[in-house]
């Protein structure tokens, strides 16, 4: 069966730049591949000449995107329709987050009309969340896959193939949902995969366009799936609570297929928290000295699992950069989002941080609600008392699956149902905002606007520090070593940023 998979365009609708591939997508077409099908992985939402770096004013460039979005003949849309015609798919698989789900399904669209007779299934965060919504407003989807989809989607692929669309056969497809005579039909939840080891590794072969990538965006690994905690910002529990990793065998044998295929030397390891089981970290860590691989890599982490000698290994392995969550300078904000870490864990953090060598950022958050402008100016300055390589800044949305939006929705601040045309003429930013002129419940719009705005402006000053720069660079200087033109790409993406 010839099966299409796509991710759908949102940055290169508004010229951002977009890092790695789509690794959901290719873990699923690598399945669908070992059980026999013809597969395709088509990125929409590759590089092709950005111009944009600065993503704390990403919410800029949203008109740009509602208009693009809604323009069938986009050229963007027109490469999907090409894709279409020389496949010719049997079967579509369409990606979706919440903030790009209008475009997912216009996608879904554009393939019903170009044959409505081949299946389009649609799976990601947001159909694991709102779901039966999206059903309800975009009859351009047949069915959704809920959860992970490397089971659910290869043999809902034997199904289609074999006896099409029956709702009754459809029913005894775990982990999916579609529509029947009756209704909406919500099957009984998949079990997680529980063998990572046993899962084939992303087909980047079958990403179209690999040109469109560098060595370094083919780095993108995961070797582990869940999390453990329950910030109440975060969605990530739809995966489940409980951690499950790869081997270090396993990862230490992917790590080396893509630098033997793609020539790569900076990896980004994306789980969650990549350090959250130190004695793994430590294992792995000697694992990466022992093969002397001679790679550069980063992860993210939380403040409470990282210590002086943890890092110096994982510096020795080659950990070049380390992304934390501090969220805010507020305990009393930080309580609201249970972190389960306190201030003091931050600063512990941060001094074995700077003391490491290491590159790291922090991650802050500001617009929480019940959040002051006093709390805000705490997560200002404790930023600064941190000293962190790059201070990153985002306003906080909300989203759906998590404990801040259904708080949200009982402080009237949250709508928690859309329409397909909300989706189109709303920006992302807004998509769930009940009033965007009372996006907070401490203070009028206009103040907080004017308060985001200097606090924006602060972040920025402080991050174009020379120091900091210099720093950044440095950090990175085995990938420059290793290729340069990796230099030059770093050049245009800062000159981006600073325009």
């Amino acid at each position: 069966m010839r099966i299409l998979l796509i991710a759908p365009p949102f940055y290169q609708f508004i010229g951002f730049y977009n890092r790695y591939f789509p690794l959901g997508l290719a873990y699923l077409a690598a399945v669908l591949k070992e059980r026999g099908h013809e597969v395709s992985v088509y990125d929409s939402d590759t590089n092709i000449n950005p111009d944009k770096m600065n993503f704390a004013v990403l919410e800029q460039s949203y008109p740009k995107y509602l208009k693009a979005v809604a323009d069938e003949a986009h050229p963007v849309f027109e490469g999907i329709k090409q894709k279409l015609n020389k496949f010719n798919p049997e079967l579509i698989g369409i990606s979706a987050w919440t903030t790009y789900v209008a475009s997912s399904m216009k996608t879904a669209e554009i393939c019903k009309k170009w044959n409505a007779s081949v299946p389009v299934v649609m799976g990601g965060p947001h159909i694991s969340i709102k779901g039966e919504e999206l059903l309800r407003i975009c009859a351009d989807v047949d069915v959704l896959v809920r959860g992970e989809g490397e089971e659910t989607l290869p043999e809902l692929a034997t199904l289609l193939q074999t006896k099409k669309f029956i709702p009754d056969e459809l029913k005894k497809v775990n982990g999916i949902a579609f529509r029947a005579p009756e209704g909406i039909t919500t099957t009984p939840d998949r079990e997680f995969a529980r063998n990572l080891d046993a899962m084939p590794f992303p087909a980047r072969d079958l990403l179209v366009h690999k040109d469109a990538y560098d060595c370094e965006d083919m780095g993108l690994l995961m070797t582990t799936r869940g999390c453990p905690f329950a910030c109440t910002y975060c969605a990530t529990t739809i995966w489940g609570r409980k951690v499950r990793s790869r081997s270090i065998a396993n990862i230490i044998e992917e790590v080396k297929s893509v630098a033997a295929r793609y020539g790569t030397k900076q990896f980004a390891f994306k789980d969650d928290s990549f350090t959250i089981n130190r004695a793994r970290t430590l294992a792995f860590c000697e694992a990466l000295i022992k093969e002397h691989l001679n790679i550069n890599w980063e992860c993210n982490a939380r403040v409470d699992s990282l210590d002086a000698e943890l890092l110096a290994r994982m510096r020795k392995a080659g950990c070049n950069s380390i992304k934390v969550g501090i969220e805010t300078g507020s305990e009393r904000i930080l309580k609201l989002v249970n972190k389960n870490i306190t201030l003091e864990q931050c600063r512990q953090a941060a001094k074995a941080l700077r003391d490491s060598g290491i590159h790291w950022t922090a991650y802050f958050m500001i617009g929480l609600p019940t959040e002051t402008k006093e709390d805000m100016n705490k997560t200002l300055s404790f930023m600064k008392e941190l000293r962190p390589d790059f201070a990153s800044l985002s306003v906080y949305e909300p989203f759906p699956g998590t404990k801040l939006y259904d708080i949200g929705v009982e402080m009237g601040l949250v709508c928690p149902e859309r329409t397909r045309e909300d989706y189109f003429t709303i920006s992302p930013k807004y998509y769930y905002v009940k009033n965007v002129m009372h996006r907070i419940d401490t203070m009028p719009e206009e103040e907080f606007v004017r308060v985001e705005a200097e606090i924006k402006c602060e972040f920025r000053r402080y991050n174009l520090s020379f120091t900091r720069l210099a720093r950044r660079a440095l950090s990175r200087t085995g990938v420059y070593l290793n290729r340069p033109s990796i230099l030059f790409s770093d050049i245009k993406k800062f000159l981006a940023y600073v325009s």
